[in-house]
């Protein structure tokens, strides 16, 4: 089949490196988010996609808006077939989705219906999900709500960041939307409503939602941690300045210490929370690198009264 791919940021890499090496398929074009801004000089950069799409000769689309009328009209010249999307980063209008003859087909990182929408790894990891995957289904102008060509499953592993679980998804999804496109082309694969029940709704998470709750179970700041990393970042407050908390590590055995107050050791630092300390083992003060919790507790020199949080 000839093919529109629409994707933006390294996540979708691996999904068009796929398809691009495939020998039944032909990707024709790629369609991204305009270039932004970038770095100290903010130049304006190319999006990962667009980079790979460039590199192998492949026409590469930046609509402002996708129901731009010239983007449409060079959409319908190059007539394809499907157009496979994996993170693209904006809304399909109906005159867009009417031009393939097989339809937009989105790869998305969740076994559908639970957690339509722009972060469903990280929703899956802060809810403590034991079980995720990926979905592919035909796009339709509802939120993520269309009908499922084919699903895989990952397990979500006790120490995953949003970030570890993405780059597995990823990957092992790059192999789904392939097979998809193998399925659609031979007449194989014909998707499956989406069942009423189970939907859940996973938004784009905010500075805000990764502030950590020292008052909280032991369990829940560890999610946010990991469910926020790498990006929002989960962050508290130490002497009225922001500190990203990059990882932690459960200590039921600890009990000793209040919601947010620290002890220090040689070695390491304890934060407790409404249920056991964790250890801070990573963090990342304002305006500094990444560095050990030890070595952290030991440059600002924790009091008795110092504490995490508001």
């Amino acid at each position: 089949m000839k093919l529109v791919f629409a994707g933006t940021p390294e996540v979708a890499l691996p999904a068009l490196d796929a398809l691009i090496a495939s020998d039944r398929h032909e990707v024709a074009a790629v369609v991204t988010r305009p270039d932004a801004p970038a770095g100290r000089g903010r130049k304006l950069v190319a999006c990962p996609v667009a980079q790979r799409a460039e590199e192998a000769g492949i026409e590469v689309l930046k609509p402002a808006r996708p129901r731009d009328e010239d983007f449409l009209a060079r959409l319908r010249e190059i007539a394809p077939d499907c157009c496979p999307v994996v993170a693209y980063g904006a809304l399909l209008p109906k005159s867009a989705l009417d031009i393939p003859a097989h339809g937009w087909v989105n790869l998305h990182f969740s076994l559908l219906p639970a957690w339509r929408g722009a972060a469903p790894v990280q929703h899956a990891v802060l809810a403590g999900d034991e079980m995720t995957g990926a979905s592919t289904f035909l796009i339709e102008e509802g939120l993520d709500s269309g009908p499922v060509y084919g699903v895989i499953t990952e397990e979500i592993k006790p120490t995953d960041t949003s970030g570890d679980l993405l780059t597995r998804l990823a990957l092992a999804g790059a192999g789904l939307l392939a097979a998809t496109m193998d399925g659609i082309e031979d007449g194989s694969l014909q998707p499956v409503p989406q069942p009423a029940e189970g939907v859940s709704l996973a938004p784009k998470l905010t500075v805000e939602d990764a502030e950590i709750d020292w008052a909280a179970p032991a369990l829940r700041v560890d999610r946010v941690v990991r469910g926020c990393s790498p990006a929002p970042g989960a962050w508290t407050l130490f002497r009225g300045e922001r500190l990203k908390v990059m990882s932690v590590a459960l200590l039921p055995e600890r009990t000793d210490l209040a919601p947010g107050t620290l002890s220090a050791a040689k070695n390491a630092v304890y934060a407790g929370t409404g249920s056991h300390a964790v250890e801070l083992l990573w963090v990342q003060p304002q305006g500094k690198k990444p560095m050990r919790g030890a070595d952290w507790a030991r440059g600002v020199r924790i009091g008795p009264d110092d504490r995490l949080g508001a």
